[in-house]
């Protein structure tokens, strides 16, 4: 079975399909929500009238949370030493080794309203790799609805670097095409095609010699990266069954970030190096590369949707039966951190990127139907990487209420008589010690956090308190969790859950560079 040409393989809503595919699709796309709410008003229910089991089930989940804090700390700490070792490395020098000189590297930034100094820092970045920069080719993929500004940003940074590289195309992305929602997928999809025709097929360039990085217009590269993933992808068993994932690291503005921001743009990376050292579990997400050839053939990444980033992972997944995945290549890019002009819309624009990023739940429903249609994939494959996906979007939106929030609710509302008996009072000190226990970890992730800085600019004062303040900040771990966390996540499939008009567009977040001293 060819499942990319079937009916189902770009579809992005149960809007899009009819019958009985209409309300099996609308189905799993309530399940999420139906998990997570349930669980939580399933555990008020019990610590109301069955207190006593509410409790050892709180006991049992506080248990089950400290030896999952332990177990992704273990692959933290083994993806910091994997990464550590791969930035050190000369990956030029490996690729001797290697015949790489037809490869092509395809880089593709797209932007909507960012400011010059975004968009040229981060080509900027790709001229400085070290890297045959006549292997490079720049797609700078602009949006109509960006209006005049944006096209004179796309003409000045043309002007300046075009000459650098390979190949430097601009597009313009038009508004309001039908069947499209105005986003990152449909920018870069348009871009893509563009750059086949008018790039590779007008210089006769295979599309099997090139690797396509789709980046976040913020995204700066390491020095080695390009030459790292030359190397994965000429090593890696069936390159063209595999999607390359770097590791985000929000450490371009990190320095004038709010302490709030720092602590959530720090723990999205943590996770995504521990997804790293879990491939089974990997998709890609944010910049991602991936080989043009099943790019092309898999028809791009979906117009129709929010998490294009991680869709193009499961639809290449389903259009190769199973025989598809991510290879982590534990390598960083560096990318912003949230920033506002101030404290409040940093925190608003916190929340509002974290509902965007939660909202891949949307993936959940295709994964589910698609295996039900695609009967090729072996029926074990599809268990395990369904209750995987479940499993993630339910612990994402769940975990930290129970721990935080719901942890004590047998105590107010299982009434006198529970509250006069000896697990009542043991409930709390139990709990206590448990979350302890797993917050040790944090010493960790403070350790961590302080050997991803860049260094500090020089115009600080005060800059011991500076680095302490970089430490301490990780105390905010039990309210970034929960409310930037399994609050937008919660959210993100209750709004799936409901569907209509509670559906989330794209939104694209604010880059904001201002220092603040």
């Amino acid at each position: 079975m060819d499942y990319a040409k079937s009916p189902y393989f770009h579809v992005g809503q149960a809007g899009e399909l009819t019958g009985r595919d209409r309300t099996l699709y609308r189905a799993l796309e309530m399940l999420p929500g139906v998990l997570s709410w349930g669980t939580i008003l399933l555990t008020i229910f019990l610590s109301a009238f069955f207190p006593i089991a509410a409790t050892f089930f709180i006991i049992i989940f506080d248990l089950y949370w400290f030896l999952k804090t332990v177990y992704l700390s273990i692959h933290l700490r083994e993806n910091w030493k994997r990464m550590k070792y791969n930035m050190a490395f000369n990956w030029n020098e490996r690729l001797k080794h290697l015949k790489y000189g037809h490869v092509m590297h395809l880089v593709i930034l797209p932007f909507y309203n960012e400011s010059y100094e975004v968009v040229e820092k981060s080509v900027a970045s790709l001229l400085s790799a070290n890297f045959d920069r006549k292997k490079i080719s720049v797609v700078l993929a602009a949006e109509k609805r960006g209006g005049k500004e944006a096209e004179d940003i796309a003409r000045r940074i043309m002007e300046k670097y075009a000459k650098g590289f390979a190949h430097f195309l601009v597009t313009k992305h038009p508004t309001d095409v039908s069947g499209e929602m105005a986003g990152k997928g449909s920018n870069i999809s348009y871009a893509a095609e563009e750059a086949r025709k008018k790039i590779l097929n007008a210089n006769n360039i295979s599309y099997e010699n090139v690797i396509v990085s789709a980046f976040d217009i913020d995204t700066v590269v390491y020095p080695e990266y390009f030459s790292c993933l030359t190397w994965n992808f000429l090593t890696t068993e069936n390159p063209y069954k595999a999607s390359y994932q770097p590791v985000p690291v929000y450490n371009n503005n990190i320095w004038f970030a709010p302490a709030l921001s720092r602590v959530v743009a720090s723990s999205g990376t943590f996770w995504q190096m521990i997804q790293q050292e879990r491939p089974e579990r990997l998709a890609t997400f944010s910049s991602h590369s991936v080989p043009f050839k099943p790019l092309y053939e898999g028809g791009y990444w979906q117009k129709n949707m929010v998490s294009e980033d991680s869709r193009i992972f499961w639809n290449l997944y389903m259009a190769n039966n199973g025989n598809y995945r991510v290879v982590p290549i534990s390598y960083p890019l560096s990318m912003d951190a949230n920033l506002a002009p101030t404290f409040l819309q940093t925190a608003k624009n916190i929340y509002k990127q974290q509902r965007r990023w939660t909202w891949g739940v949307e993936n959940v429903p295709y994964i589910l139907f698609s295996f039900l249609k695609n009967k090729e994939i072996p029926i074990r494959k599809k268990i395990n990487m369904a209750f995987m996906q479940v499993e993630g979007f339910w612990s994402l939106a769940t975990n930290p209420i129970f721990i935080f929030l719901l942890g004590w609710l047998p105590l107010v509302l299982g009434g006198r008589e529970f509250n006069a008996t000896i697990l009542s009072y043991n409930l709390p000190i139990m709990t206590r010690d448990l979350m302890i226990l797993a917050m040790a970890g944090l010493f960790f992730s403070a350790y961590l956090s302080m050997k991803f800085l860049p260094e500090m600019p020089k115009e600080f004062k005060n800059r011991k308190r500076k680095r302490i303040y970089m430490i301490i900040q990780w105390l905010l771990i039990p309210v970034t969790i929960t409310i930037f966390g399994a609050i937008p996540g919660l959210e993100a499939q209750t709004r799936m859950m409901l569907g209509g008009k509670f559906r989330l567009g794209f939104w694209v977040t604010p880059k904001y560079r201002k220092s603040i001293l």
